[in-house]
């Protein structure tokens, strides 16, 4: 029996590492080599029907096989013959294959009568291991041809002289040198930056790139802090439209140019504001910088426009360009609109919310409140269909052990100790992520289908446990006990941390509110939050461990609690058929099958381990624990499955999919939007969607209000649907946000979703732009 608890205690440290490890250190610009020093190329004609490319790649940096190419002119030729590199799941582009260290390829051709060099152009791309990848690059390079038999002796001279300008000799030359790549600028030189008042009611911001740098557009985001004083909509003037190999089409500037930041004012007196701008912007044919901070003071003059009834109207926060990228004709748009500001787009930044137990973030809300949050939203987070299975077996586990009262409490104690290191692991792991730059939120780690797969094997694990196909201790009464009394510390502290595992599909109310506030502040209290989350899941088994009256009231042991303990597997079972189909969403059918198998291959090990376990001898248990991890293989083998083609998505029609251009032009057109985000593994987002969104009442709601119903996708890491719920400080899915006819600010709705709190919602959204 120990050693079965010491088996899960280890799997559960394994989990637990693996998340941890997860993170990254920071990254310094400073540290990045220049690409032709990260990946030198040397190219020569042997003869004049091959030309030879050596790379030489540093350490710690790797070329892509798919974006490498080559041709040269008066060269006919077949294409880049190419050696097989290693393979590799990447992040941008799925699965691919790299080279590091030496890479050697060859272009065969035959180059044209009379012809003693060539200028070969050269693509590729390549990565620094620490995240960073360089922008796809070009080099055209002179090639001096070997003499033909007809070649006069002057050749010699010629090469010579093409030796000495770096025209096309394996050595590089003196042009070569003079063309070197500049090593990359610290980012305050390569990106100046400053503000200036303009006037009382707006500041004019400058940005100056160093030569050879360019500056994004649509990766800005600017925040003024002053008293009653705060930022309006940016006004960019035109830039350069640039097809970005990460970013798509963005708009960029390579001169410096001045945005205009209007101001929204709740007085007219002169201040002094904080404006913090972020930004980022690359060198061209180098390096991407990651997100940069400034941070300015400006000295306000009075306003000369301001009035007492345009205080009373609510102010209009700045939108972060990084989640409404623009066309260039956004752009000129913008610049006319300085002419005719009622032709301005109200931004999409919610003001007024209907969502229950909301403490927006640095506004307003206070630690006490958010700790009383958390601790409600944990409470409730017990009847989400996640987490009640658990917390009935543990209780009936407990009236079935019939231990004393100090017995109890050690049970109580023990499990609420799972639930609270469970919490501030996975605490700990989102804070410490979000601090490197990565916005995530609740039930981020379910976008990863290593950790869908690993959460089906779990729970797939428990019902067969619970039908009796394996035991976790030596009596057959089975999981209810051997959570309970049976296996002591070590089973309570598991069942804990159980429960906060299979209570990361759901977010129950208040839950949203609490984690806004402590992803807006410090670790240390967003660690408290957390750790009051744990403590309201643990509350009631806290109370029937500690309240005699309450544990009085549990019912009595008897043959009653097998049949129990057998029928609550079959939930555990469609849980794991559930995540399966998750998965299968993520990674397509094969993912699937290979995941099936796994459980299949799971169950035999675990049905063929219980039945030698009490028949002796060592040789058969532990080759069922063998198979057992072999079953495991499957939970790493998904990620080389990339996701399944986007023509394979289900969505419902009369659905828009989400695009942050989209909702500015449908909002500019005077449509109310009703905007879900949702996500295939939110348990809470499903429900919503049968009870309410795909009832023929809400259809019929659209289409009396004449609303868009647009559906965002967060199954998958989505930066812009990221970048949408951190505007509206949401901490994850589900986020409801309706938006008027009027152009006005969005209505956030609550987490659980009726069809009275929709169609009041779209009335609203109607009456607001109603003449």
């Amino acid at each position: 029996m120990m050693r079965i608890a010491g088996w899960w205690r280890a799997l559960a440290l394994v989990a637990l590492a693996t998340l941890c490890g997860v993170a990254q250190a920071a990254l310094d610009v400073d540290d990045l080599l220049p690409v032709d020093d990260a990946f030198a190329l040397r190219v020569q004609a042997p003869d004049r029907e091959h030309i030879e490319f050596d790379w030489t790649i540093a350490d710690g940096y790797y070329l892509y096989r798919h974006r490498m190419g080559a041709e040269a002119d008066g060269f006919p030729a077949g294409g880049l013959q190419l050696p097989d590199g290693k393979r590799h799941v990447d992040e941008f582009f799925g699965e691919v294959e790299t080279y590091r260290g030496r890479m050697r390829a060859s272009l065969p051709g035959t180059a044209a009568d009379g012809r003693d060099r060539l200028v070969v152009r050269v693509r590729f791309q390549g990565c620094a291991d620490v995240g960073i990848c360089y922008p796809p690059q070009t080099r055209e390079i002179t090639v001096a041809l070997p003499d033909s038999p007809s070649a006069s002796g002057r050749a010699g001279f010629a090469a010579l002289g093409r030796s000495l300008l770096g025209t096309g000799t394996p050595a590089r030359g003196v042009a070569d040198a003079l063309r070197t790549q500049a090593l990359p600028l610290p980012e305050t030189r390569a990106f100046g930056f400053d503000a200036i008042a303009d006037g009382g009611d707006r500041l004019l911001l400058r940005f100056v790139p160093a030569p050879g740098y360019y500056l994004y557009r649509d990766r800005s985001g600017f925040e003024v802090r002053g008293d009653g004083i705060t930022a309006g909509t940016p006004r960019w003037p035109a830039g350069v439209d640039h097809h970005d190999e990460h970013f798509g089409n963005v708009v960029v500037y390579f001169d410096p140019v001045d945005v205009e930041l209007p101001l929204q004012r709740r007085h007219g007196d002169a201040a002094t504001v904080a404006l913090t701008a972020t930004f980022q912007g690359c060198q061209a044919d180098g390096i991407c910088y990651p997100p940069m901070t400034r941070t300015v003071e400006v000295a306000l003059p009075a306003s000369q426009t301001w009035t007492a009834s345009a205080a009373s109207t609510p102010a209009t926060p700045a939108v972060d360009a990084r989640t409404a990228p623009a066309t260039s004709a956004d752009a000129e748009e913008a610049v006319d609109s300085r002419a005719n500001p009622a032709r301005e787009t109200p931004p999409a930044d919610p003001i007024t919310s209907a969502s229950d137990g909301a403490l927006p973030a640095r506004a307003g809300g206070s630690l006490a409140g958010a700790l009383l949050l958390a601790l409600l939203g944990g409470l409730l987070l017990n009847l989400m269909p996640c987490v009640l299975p658990i917390l009935s077996l543990k209780v009936v586990g407990l009236a079935s052990s019939g231990g004393s009262r100090a017995s109890a409490r050690r049970h109580a104690l023990w499990y609420t100790a799972g639930v609270l290191v469970a919490f501030a692991s996975v605490g700990l792991l989102a804070i410490g992520l979000r601090a490197t730059g990565q916005a995530l939120g609740w039930g981020f780690q379910l976008q990863q289908p290593w950790f869908v797969a690993a959460l089906a094997y779990l729970v797939f694990a428990v019902g067969l446990a619970l039908s009796g196909v394996f035991t976790l201790g030596g009596s057959i009464g089975g999981v209810a006990q051997s959570l309970g009394s049976r296996t002591g510390p070590a089973g309570d502290f598991f069942t804990g941390v159980l429960a906060c595992v299979v209570a990361s599909p759901c977010i129950a109310p208040f839950m949203g509110g609490a984690l806004a506030f402590a992803f807006a502040s410090s670790g240390v209290a967003a660690l408290g939050v957390f750790l009051a989350l744990g403590l309201g899941l643990a509350l009631p088994f806290l109370l029937v461990g500690f309240v005699p009256a309450l544990a009085d009231r549990l019912p009595r042991p008897g043959p009653w609690m097998e049949t129990l303990k057998q029928a609550m597997a079959f939930p555990m079972y469609l849980t794991a058929v559930w995540l399966v189909w998750v998965l299968g969403r993520q990674r397509g059918v094969d993912a699937m099958a290979l995941v099936i198998g796994g459980l299949a291959v799971l169950a035999l090990a675990l049905w063929w381990f219980e039945r030698r376990r009490w028949r002796g001898g060592r040789v058969a248990p532990a080759l069922a624990l063998l198979l057992a991890v072999a079953a495991l293989w499957p939970v790493a083998g998904v990620e080389r499955f990339g996701p399944p083609a986007p023509g394979t998505d289900m969505r419902e029609p009369g659905t828009v999919a989400y695009s942050a251009e989209r909702l500015a032009a449908l909002r500019a057109a005077g449509t109310p939007v009703f905007v879900n985000m949702t996500a295939d593994w939110c348990v809470t987002c499903k429900a919503n969607e049968r009870r309410v969104l795909s009832r023929d009442t809400f259809r019929d709601a659209l289409a009396a209000t004449g609303a868009t119903y647009m559906v965002g996708d967060w199954t998958h890491t989505d930066a812009a649907i990221t970048a949408f719920l951190e505007e509206h400080r949401a901490v994850g899915v589900p986020l409801y946000v309706v938006y008027p006819a009027d152009g006005g600010p969005g209505e956030v709705l609550p987490t659980l979703l009726t069809d009275g709190i929709v169609l009041e919602a779209l009335a609203r959204a109607t009456a607001h732009g109603a003449p």
